[in-house]
């Protein structure tokens, strides 16, 4: 690989490590979802969850992506998922912003390690990212989370509202060179200094949002000091109440300091280029901030049908924990203790997924269970009759080609199911069974290989 004319660095050795050494590759296991961590494989050491691969499969063509049981994540960014931890622990339920989170790794890995019972607003502002952020996120499975599109600039309006933000700003995609020939074609020192101003601005913008006590996970993936140290001493010194936080790494991780920024460095550790920092806000209330009476804010929710409740009570665990709500033509059950802030948010915010899961859809006569209640962690499976694939029969389903399930199948709604763990519903009829997969999620490709892909 060729690096750009211009690319310097301060970091001995990087230059060489990024021209002569290629990507590693990794995966965080969905554990929540029951999904097993291969024993023969070498763990990320500040990720329990996440894994090292010796090869690349055909990602596609494994059903176990598409159910959710991993999450294809450099192993840099797993470094979330011991910080979120470490400034979480033993702390109650946390309202969290993920403010950049497409395409929603580091919102897995932000979830996976809140305090139990905690929320996270994804936040993404390219209409189409939001898209494919939110099927990630339906297919991790965990119903403590919302979906928002949007500048961040639409976020200060939630004054003083969140313990957590995350976030991952764009930036000129330094720690990318190796994965990523675009990366290097579009980097210049003109694009290090616009990013640097947009991450001034962006960091701003949350900052309002921010709790006094709150946390800000600053992180970029490239090495540069303009967008890194000069960003942070810029909040530093600008941002009410902005203290850095030092977060304790063991020393064997590899990972370098250079003032309050942790850096990721191709040939230090295995895994992509990454540089994060964390923020505290004072905990002394700024008086200047005006706060909002979530109270006051009242979402005007039709009435729901008694099958709607029915279905609810029967396919969700925990169902009392749920307030049942319409939105579109699609049936969501919210968690009840953050229903008022999920209000303010469907009210205020351009919203691609309102909160929680949306479970069930009326179609005539039927009412039905929608994918996102398939690979739902509060899925009760039990309410459903359940029909075991093999390999062939699930990529045909995952391509939402019409199936033929056996004799002994039952007829109506069913779960399927394979090698244990939920893939989705299908209509029997009996000659066929309709796929109820989404559209938008099909796999688009006709190929079917011989075998299931290996991790």
């Amino acid at each position: 690989m060729k690096l750009p004319e211009n690319f310097s660095t301060d970091f001995p050795g990087l230059i060489q490590a990024l021209e002569q050494t290629g990507p590693s590759l990794s995966v965080r296991f969905n554990t929540a979802r029951g999904a097993r961590i291969p024993e023969n494989l070498e763990r990320v050491p500040w990720c329990g969850n996440g894994v090292y691969l010796q090869s690349r499969p055909a990602f596609t063509f494994d059903p176990a992506m598409h159910q959710g049981m991993y999450y294809v994540q450099d192993a840099s960014s797993m470094i979330h998922s011991h910080i979120v931890a470490e400034i979480t622990a033993g702390r109650e339920p946390l309202l969290c912003l993920d403010a950049c989170a497409a395409p929603g790794g580091k919102t897995t890995a932000t979830l996976d390690s809140l305090p139990h019972g905690s929320f996270i607003l994804a936040y993404e502002y390219v209409t189409a990212r939001a898209e494919s952020l939110n099927q990630n996120l339906l297919r991790w499975g965990n119903p403590m989370v919302a979906v928002s599109n949007g500048d961040t600039s639409r976020l200060r309006k939630f004054s003083s509202m969140f313990d957590i933000i995350v976030a991952d700003v764009p930036c000129s995609g330094e720690g990318m060179f190796r994965k990523d020939p675009e990366a290097v074609r579009q980097w210049s020192p003109q694009l290090v200094a616009d990013c640097a101003g947009l991450q001034k601005e962006i960091t701003a913008n949350l900052w309002e949002a921010l709790k006094p006590g709150g946390y800000m996970i600053y992180s970029t993936c490239t090495f540069n000091r303009k967008e890194n140290q000069e960003v942070v001493a810029h909040m530093l010194e600008n941002f009410e109440g902005a203290s850095a936080v030092d977060v304790e790494v063991p020393q064997q991780w590899g990972i370098s300091k250079v003032g309050h920024c942790m850096h990721f460095l191709p040939g230090t550790v295995r895994g992509e280029g990454l540089t994060v920092a964390v923020l505290r806000k004072s905990a002394v209330p700024d008086m200047r901030m005006p706060k909002k009476n979530i109270e006051k804010q009242r979402s005007k929710a039709a009435s729901v049908p008694q099958q709607v409740l029915q279905a609810a009570s029967k396919w969700i665990s925990g169902n009392d924990e749920y307030a049942i709500k319409q939105f579109g033509d699609i049936f969501y059950a919210q968690p009840k203790q953050w229903e008022q802030e999920l209000n303010l948010f469907n009210m205020q915010l351009k919203m691609i997924n309102p909160g929680g899961i949306g479970f069930a859809q009326i179609k005539g006569r039927d009412i039905l269970p929608q994918q996102a209640l398939a690979l739902s962690c509060a899925l009760l499976p039990r309410a459903f009759h359940q029909y075991d694939t093999d390999y062939p029969q699930a990529i045909a389903y995952l391509q939402r080609q019409s199936l033929q399930l056996n004799e002994t199948a039952p007829r109506g709604v069913v779960l399927l199911t394979y090698r244990g763990a939920a893939l989705g519903f299908v209509k029997n009829l009996g000659s066929r069974a309709n796929n109820l997969y989404p559209p938008a999620w099909r796999i688009l490709s006709t190929h079917v290989p011989e075998k299931a892909p290996e991790l």
